[in-house]
C-alpha cells in the first residue's frame, strides 16, 4: 500500500467515525458504506493528482 492509499484509509476511517457518531451508520451497513466512501475518497485524491501534473506540465 502507498502513502496516498493509506493516507486515503485514514481519511475514510476520519468519515465513517464522523458517521457513526451522528447515527448515519450502522454495523449492519458498514461494509457496503466503507466501501464506496474508500472508492470515493481515492478517486478524488487520484484526480487532483493528475490535475496537479498536468498544471506542472503546462508551467514546464
Amino acid at each position: 500500500m502507498d502513502k496516498i492509499e493509506k493516507q486515503a484509509l485514514q481519511v475514510t476511517k476520519e468519515i465513517i467515525v464522523k458517521f457513526i457518531e451522528v447515527g448515519r451508520i450502522s454495523p449492519s451497513n458498514f461494509s457496503d458504506i466503507f466501501s464506496s466512501i474508500y472508492a470515493d475518497v481515492i478517486a478524488s485524491v487520484r484526480a487532483q493528482q493528475i490535475k496537479e501534473e498536468d498544471v506542472r506540465g503546462e508551467s514546464e
